[in-house]
């Protein structure tokens, strides 16, 4: 069968998150570096064709592209991290602990950002050729983009703090329904349109990545953001991963363990 039933996909996000575990600290860091690269590259892409077009849902359609690259290439964001990797603790796996799941996402946070920002420079050295030429209308645009997502969230104050941690919830819900969605299919063209739809939804949505956004701030602040790195840091990063976390683990992980791993025993009538 193509199609699996969410108590066959559900024991397999715990397997997932055991293997994440026990990956070595090398593969960890490279399947990262990998996954933040090319999510990063996805971001610039889609981000140029909006641009180009003046279309968001042109730029929110073919995102995708790069989250389905790095997830059939295994590699790993922090957003599937949070995921996956607790629910091998809930489910008690031998030498699963709290210890190994913070070393995890800290590696795989480190690998992330690395490759996000290696994909920075690139994308902003060639918009400027060699930092010798003005980056033109993206160059503008992404600089907006960075001071509207920093400074417009910080004006609304505790309000604005809050605003980006949902945003980063939704989005982690749907991104993390997006890598489970791609467990329920044994052919790579269901794995694609089941990750399709849950990423286009969160990008035109503007939700908050925390890895898109370890690509977007320092870009941004490249091609002339007017914002700080401690605006970045607390009024977009930090908010974004807690609320990456938050929507991940609370809204997709943990619900499928509980009604499919750890089922309620059925009623009895009568």
């Amino acid at each position: 069968m193509a199609y699996i039933e969410p108590n066959e996909f559900a024991t397999k996000m715990v397997d997932a998150g055991e293997s994440k575990i026990f990956m070595s600290a090398r593969d960890t860091l490279v399947r990262a570096y990998m996954a933040g690269a090319i999510l990063a590259l996805a971001a610039f892409f889609a981000i140029t064709v909006t641009v180009k077009t003046g279309n968001p849902l042109v730029g929110a359609l073919l995102f995708p592209v790069g989250f389905i690259m790095l997830y059939l290439m295994k590699f790993d964001l922090l957003t599937g991290v949070f995921t996956l990797v607790p629910l091998a603790i809930i489910d008690k796996r031998a030498g699963c602990t709290v210890k190994q799941m913070l070393r995890n996402w800290g590696l795989v946070f480190i690998g992330n950002f690395a490759g996000a920002l290696s994909v920075a420079f690139f994308a902003s050295f060639i918009l400027t050729y060699g930092y010798n030429t003005d980056g033109g209308a993206l160059a503008a645009k992404v600089g907006s983009i960075g001071e509207s997502r920093t400074l417009g969230y910080k004006a609304h104050g505790e309000g604005g703090w809050f605003t980006i941690f949902i945003r980063g919830m939704l989005c982690n819900w749907m991104v993390s329904m997006g890598v489970v969605g791609a467990m329920i299919s044994t052919s790579a063209s269901s794995k694609m349109a089941a990750m399709w739809m849950p990423i286009m939804l969160f990008f035109y949505m503007g939700f908050e990545h925390s890895i898109v956004n370890m690509f977007l701030f320092p870009f941004s602040m490249i091609m002339g953001g007017e914002f700080t790195i401690a605006d970045y840091l607390f009024w977009n990063e930090i908010p974004t991963v807690l609320g990456n976390l938050a929507g991940g683990f609370l809204l997709v992980g943990l619900p499928l363990y509980l009604t499919h791993v750890r089922t309620s025993p059925e009623r009895k009538l009568g």
